[in-house]
């Protein structure tokens, strides 16, 4: 079900696909995905946006057209903000969707990816809408059961839409549904570079969000604020080792006096200002409306 490129055999790891075509965008596919052989020969794979069935030809996708009436996810809108929405898809009763947005994510991930058993997870997929319909950004997914409480499994922003703040918008989001759950949150490993970078650059940007507005205490004889890992952990709900390799990667622990302190300084606070200035657009928690399902009862599913 997750496939290290290692373990893989050669041709499986040559890319397969040499264009597709998903609404108004074409796009050049960087790795190797499972569809069917008689596809591959074409020179553009041609995918409807909105139930992501593929199709040989643009003849093909008119037609298709004509009959499908989805202009938006099959599943839950759990979050509407201007125009970016989240859906709620269950990978047991939207398999076809769900094996279908895989095969199409696969292009762009080389590091793992699910493909045929998606009955054990749930799939949450960020779109902009206009006129026309609710448009694919990207997606994550994420076990309904984790024993390790991975928060996300898969994550991919489409590449039209790639630095533009999304992939940011995407993890932000997961870590929100991990606050509602009530509990922390980590990605599966291992994640790819372009994963690992949005990673790392978004822990740091909510922990030094979360201290930075932290006042010194009153009944405490202190110029600076106190503040734990456990607290930052629960405030953001990043799990406590993300929060220590972050500080330790930025060089912001420091041992003082018997105990490690964070120390910032005021390069690094100019440069996170800056930074959180481009991220123009944000989570709004309350414009969520989801209630987390108690998937440790089978019959649930």
């Amino acid at each position: 079900m997750i496939h290290d490129k290692s373990g893989e055999d050669v041709v499986t790891r040559m890319k397969n696909i040499q264009q597709v075509e998903l609404g108004r965008y074409q796009m050049t596919p960087w790795y190797f995905s499972p569809y069917p052989l008689e596809l591959t020969s074409l020179p553009c794979l041609f995918i409807c946006e909105f139930c992501l069935k593929y199709v040989k030809s643009k003849t093909c996708l008119k037609r298709h057209r004509q009959k499908c009436d989805l202009i938006h996810p099959p599943g839950n809108e759990i979050y509407r903000k201007g125009n970016i929405s989240f859906f709620e898809i269950d990978g047991r009763k939207n398999k076809t969707y769900c094996q279908n947005l895989c095969l199409l994510a696969k292009l762009f991930l080389d590091h793992k990816t699910l493909y045929y058993d998606t009955d054990p997870f749930l799939f949450y997929i960020m779109t902009e809408f206009d006129t026309f319909g609710f448009h694919l950004v990207g997606y994550f997914s994420k076990e309904k059961e984790s024993a390790e409480d991975y928060n996300v499994a898969c994550i991919l922003t489409l590449p039209p839409y790639q630095r533009c703040g999304y992939g940011k918008l995407l993890i932000e989001f997961s870590y929100l549904l991990s606050k509602h759950e009530g509990k922390t949150g980590t990605p599966e490993k291992p994640l790819s570079d372009l994963g690992l970078l949005s990673y790392r650059s978004y822990w740091t940007q909510a922990i030094l969000e979360y201290i930075l507005p932290l006042k010194p205490p009153t009944d405490h004889d202190s110029d600076f604020p106190q503040v734990t890992v456990a607290e930052i952990s629960e405030g953001t709900a990043i799990r406590k080792e993300d929060i220590l390799t972050t500080l330790h990667n930025n060089n912001l622990l420091q041992y003082y006096k018997n105990q490690y302190v964070i120390a910032l300084n005021k390069e690094l606070i100019a440069q996170h200002r800056k930074s959180m200035e481009k991220r123009k657009v944000r989570i709004d928690p309350k414009c969520l409306s989801w209630v987390p399902k108690d998937w440790s009862r089978r019959g649930k599913w």
